[in-house]
């Protein structure tokens, strides 16, 4: 399936807000950031993110959803193109104190990084306004044809200012995020509160590390569909099923390993209940293998939906 205008435009997003979590750590250590770092920083978001990104928007998607009826003078459209103008000029109050930090003068480092942190605080802000608020309502308004030709002027954009412009943006954008230290979302939390989201999950989850041992299982504190108890943490996983389930168990688990196989399913009947249990490879981001998650739901009720609902019931 060919990539929408969307798909496109949200790559960037993310894309970028990866970049600047993979900074942010960077610009401020008590040291400073790299100099060739910050200034393959800047390469990034003046070139790309602002001559690039910014120009898709305004040069095809924003004139084209005004004349479908999305005003540009008050609303979300309006707000979108003052945040590209603020975003600009955040960039060149940046580029001198770049400049002078590459060339290895460090005394204006607290301004560059309270310049770097309110451009990057206006950037994410901006892309989660346009991600949620502009882009439903603009695909509301957009006809099939509509979505095509942003998608042909977003190429457009992209050959005018070389022919592999995101591909080598976005490569340097992976080097900018593989050399930093981009933290996983999950550290965002508290340990009880992660435990806590993963037992609120309609999902119950157990994983199997990389040498086939048990290491954790969630809703242990409620009714489960498959009883287990903690006596099976640090057990081999082949003796926690059937003799006679073994070899399908040692199958997947193989295919897992050798990257032969990104997920296992099966359905079964537990008397009125339909159970949907799947087992998928979980992989480092360089795509080492860490185990085996396993994840048992309950679909019977997914099973009977018809129609829809659009309405919070009353409490």
């Amino acid at each position: 399936m060919s990539e929408t205008w969307q798909d496109l435009l949200m790559r960037d997003h993310e894309t970028t807000e990866k970049v600047f979590a993979a900074m942010e750590k960077p610009f401020t250590s008590p040291t400073g950031p790299d100099p060739a770092r910050v200034a393959k920083f800047f390469d990034y978001v003046r070139n790309y993110v602002d001559r690039c990104h910014n120009q898709k928007e305004e040069q095809h998607l924003f004139p084209l959803i005004e004349q479908r009826g999305i005003p540009r003078r008050s609303g979300p459209l309006s707000v979108m193109l003052m945040e590209h103008e603020a975003a600009s000029a955040l960039l060149a109050k940046l580029e001198p104190l770049v400049q002078a930090y590459a060339a290895g003068d460090a005394s204006n480092l607290d301004a560059l990084r309270a310049t770097f942190g309110e451009y990057a605080a206006l950037c994410k802000d901006h892309y989660w306004k346009e991600n949620d608020v502009l882009f439903p309502m603009a695909a509301r308004v957009m006809s099939e044809a509509d979505g095509a030709a942003v998608v042909r002027g977003i190429g457009q954009v992209e050959a005018a200012l070389g022919a592999n412009t995101r591909a080598d943006y976005y490569r340097l954008a992976g080097e900018l995020i593989q050399t930093g230290e981009l933290k996983d979302l999950s550290f965002g939390v508290e340990r009880g509160v992660l435990a806590a989201i993963l037992n609120t999950l309609p999902v119950e989850l157990s994983f199997v590390d990389a040498d086939d041992t048990v290491r954790y299982f969630s809703h242990e504190q409620s009714e489960k569909i498959f009883p287990r108890t903690r006596g099976v943490i640090g057990a081999r996983v082949q003796n926690c099923h059937p003799q006679k389930s073994v070899h399908v168990v040692n199958q997947i688990l193989a295919d897992f390993k050798a990257g032969k196989r990104e997920v296992a399913e099966f359905w079964i009947d537990m008397g009125p209940r339909k159970l949907h249990i799947r087992y998928w490879p979980v992989r480092d981001p360089g795509g080492r293998y860490l185990g085996c998650l396993e994840t048992v739901q309950d679909v019977t009720g997914i099973r009977s939906l018809t129609g829809q609902r659009r309405l919070l019931d009353s409490a």
